[in-house]
């Protein structure tokens, strides 16, 4: 008798410390995070064109309120693609103020940031204006029109001064040689935007100059890039979805910066020739299927555009198309996110979160975020040193938790402690 109550008094005086100087290390719970879902573009800007609408009837229409069902209809149908921005061409003369306040106000009734791609009318001589606005002159009265309404920004949305510059004002760098002076214009005209947007208290990107793709390789070396804080936009339509992809990668390279298609799509009879809106679709699909790998180096895209011309999504009168789907799938992509976790509710980093071809890695929190074209079944988790897992997708949102594959003698005591605390 007296030797077991000896045996179980020396088993206690072992345990019991242990026990107690174990369990404060057990690796305490962490709380479930339920994150916000993501946003489902693939791009950072997602915008589709307006500008045969926008501007070409902008002294047409200016009065004809009428309008705004047309107005109406085609911001509805650009919402629809999960598009982030709807770019407006109007220009910014005050003429012309109330039809792109029309546009904006109903881009604000469909959530969508706005792109202003106008310019001032007599920088290109639209609408009959003279063209004799000299590069101080657009400067001045760019950093007049943003200081005089506020209101019609909003945090998110780009403004582009002077869209293809080299259309007008003292013309194209590369036919006149003036590829300094042109430089010096759109470095100044950003400051000077950007200073004015930092007045009105509005977050509105100003350092989206979109050039021709040739003018870009001329005048956007890596000085100036970075000076335009690292963005190069550019309009471009090539013969092949391959061409275009490369010609992204390569003036990223050159530039130093992230690219911005500022225009683009099909089919331009000069260079297309005729396209059947299968065909259109299927070289869309292509495109974008080419572009999605670039990662950073691609920041967004405009299509163009909307309705009317032989690029079109739309035909008027229309809200769907083959074409305007293959985008949808690009801009409005499936979404699964969460957390991975070990038994002990420990983040798991490094973690490969796969549904078909493509694939995620988890953070140092454990978290993942995987965007892809088409949810499939089922999302396959795997890590070093843990069991994969299978799981179906039951939700956008999943926590997931593997389990170690050999588990060493520590692991198991704090696992079982975890258990009978």
């Amino acid at each position: 008798m007296k030797k077991t109550v000896f045996f179980l008094f020396v088993i206690g005086a072992i345990f019991v410390p242990l026990y107690f100087w174990l369990v404060p290390k057990i690796p305490k719970n962490r709380p479930i995070i339920i994150y916000s879902q993501p946003a489902r573009n693939s791009w950072e800007v997602q915008s589709v064109d307006t500008m045969k609408y926008s501007r070409d009837v902008a002294a047409e229409k200016l009065y004809n309120t009428s309008f705004d069902a047309e107005i109406e209809r085609q911001v509805r149908a650009i919402a629809k693609t999960g598009a982030t921005h709807v770019a407006i061409g109007t220009p910014y003369d005050e003429k012309f103020f109330p039809y792109l306040q029309r546009w904006v106000d109903m881009a604000r009734q469909y959530n969508l940031n706005v792109w202003f791609r106008g310019n001032w009318s007599g920088w290109e001589g639209w609408f009959d204006f003279q063209k004799n606005i000299t590069r101080a002159e657009h400067i001045q009265k760019t950093q007049d029109f943003i200081l005089k309404h506020p209101n019609i920004f909003s945090d998110g949305d780009i403004f582009s001064a002077c869209p293809e510059c080299e259309n007008g004002g003292p013309g194209d760098p590369r036919l006149n040689g003036d590829v300094s002076g042109h430089r010096k214009f759109l470095l100044d005209e950003y400051v000077t935007a950007k200073n004015a947007f930092k007045t009105i208290g509005k977050n509105v990107k100003a350092n989206y100059f979109s050039m021709n793709g040739d003018v870009a390789r001329l005048v956007m070396n890596k000085e100036t890039t970075q000076a335009l804080d690292g963005i190069v936009v550019v309009d471009h339509y090539v013969a092949t979805p391959e061409k275009l992809a490369k010609d992204i990668q390569n003036i990223a390279n050159t530039s130093g910066g992230r690219v911005v298609l500022g225009e683009w799509g099909v089919a331009i009879p000069d260079i297309h020739g005729a396209m059947s809106e299968e065909a259109r679709a299927q070289w869309v699909e292509k495109a974008l299927a080419a572009m999605r790998p670039l990662g950073k180096e691609l920041a967004g895209m405009n299509y163009w555009l909307a309705v009317g011309g032989s690029t079109e999504l739309w035909h008027q009168g229309n809200e769907t198309s083959k074409v305007s789907e293959v985008l949808q799938k690009y801009y409005k992509t499936q979404v699964i996110y969460g957390n991975v976790a070990d038994e002990l509710n420990q983040p798991i980093k490094g973690a490969k979160v796969s549904l078909g071809s493509e694939s995620a890695l988890s953070d140092e929190k454990g978290y993942f975020e995987w965007r892809g074209l088409e949810k499939v079944q089922p999302i396959h988790i795997m890590a070093d040193g843990y069991i994969a897992k299978d799981i179906p997708v039951t939700d956008s949102f999943q926590n997931v938790v593997l389990v170690k594959e050999n588990p060493d003698f520590a692991f198991k005591i704090f696992l079982w402690l975890k258990k009978i605390r």
